[in-house]
Parts: C-alpha cells; sequence; structure tokens
C-alpha cells in the first residue's frame, strides 16, 4: 500500500533520482541514542584493541606484528566511530573538506603503509615510522575539528623555531 501511495504521489520518481550517497544516507538514519551507544562501542572498542596492541609490544617474535595490527584496527575503529555521530556520508564529506583532506589523505596512506610493511615488506622499522605518522596524522586530523587550534600550534611552531 506505501509503495501504491510513493508512485500516486509522485514520490517515486523523487526516489529514482537520489544519488547513491544520499540513498546510504537515507538508509542509515539512526536515532540519536543509538547513534550514541555505537559511537561509544565503536571507540571503546578502538581504544581497547591500541592499548592492547601497546601490551603486545613486549611479546617477543610475535608482539611487533600484533602491536601493528591492533593499534592500525584501534585507528580505524576509532575513526569509523565518528561516523555513528554524524552518519557516514556527512563524515566522508567533512573527512574531504579542503581543511582536512591532505590530513585524511596522509592519514589513511599511513594506515596502508604500516600494514605493507609489517606484513608485505617485512621492515618492522619502517612499520614503526608509519605508526608515529599515524598517530601525528590523526592528531593533526583531530584538530582540524576545534576551531584556530591547527593555525595556534603553527604559530607556536613558528615562533619557537625562530
Amino acid at each position: 500500500m506505501d509503495k501504491l501511495k510513493s508512485v500516486l504521489s509522485g514520490e517515486e520518481a523523487r526516489r529514482e533520482d537520489r544519488t547513491v550517497l544520499e540513498a546510504v544516507n537515507e538508509a542509515s538514519t539512526l536515532s540519536w541514542g543509538t547513534r550514541l551507544k555505537g559511537f561509544v562501542a565503536c571507540f571503546v572498542f578502538g581504544a581497547a584493541c591500541t592499548v592492547l596492541g601497546v601490551c603486545m609490544l613486549f611479546i617477543p617474535k610475535i608482539g611487533l606484528t600484533l602491536f601493528i595490527v591492533l593499534y592500525t584496527f584501534g585507528n580505524i575503529c576509532a575513526l569509523g566511530s565518528t561516523m555513528f555521530l554524524m552518519g557516514p556520508v556527512k563524515q566522508l564529506k567533512r573527512m574531504c573538506d579542503k581543511t582536512r583532506a591532505l590530513a585524511t589523505t596522509i592519514m589513511i596512506t599511513c594506515l596502508v603503509l604500516t600494514l605493507c610493511a609489517a606484513f608485505w615488506w617485512k621492515n618492522f622499522g619502517l612499520a614503526l615510522l608509519f605508526v608515529i605518522l599515524q598517530v601525528l596524522s590523526f592528531s593533526w586530523y583531530s584538530l582540524s575539528y576545534i576551531p584556530c587550534v591547527r593555525e595556534a600550534i603553527l604559530k607556536l611552531v613558528s615562533v619557537m623555531l625562530k
């Protein structure tokens, strides 16, 4: 019956003109309580993976590999947790804003390169370098959501270097 109403009222034609992003956004409408629960669960799980990864660092032979996997997975979960608050489409649009595009690109590149260095190239020194770059790029990306903080940090660094 709902389908018939939408066809007769002309809503069906408007639904066919939707983009893929609009369809995804419409399909992911959650209540605020559910979004908050999803955010907290995903963020806590990501933080737990990160802490567990740091603890695994001290296990001989496989500790570094476990650290790299858990740390990277924790960062991915923490980043994904914000999609619960804003919705996936809005989050992806914000990630690609001109103020965040470079930080987002570096962050995602470092996530991928960390795993490549650990598993494909088997170069753990390079993997640790990419982990450090992950921390820096994720921090810089996160600071972009707080107005004027990145500019203040850049001014502070320029004053310190003079």
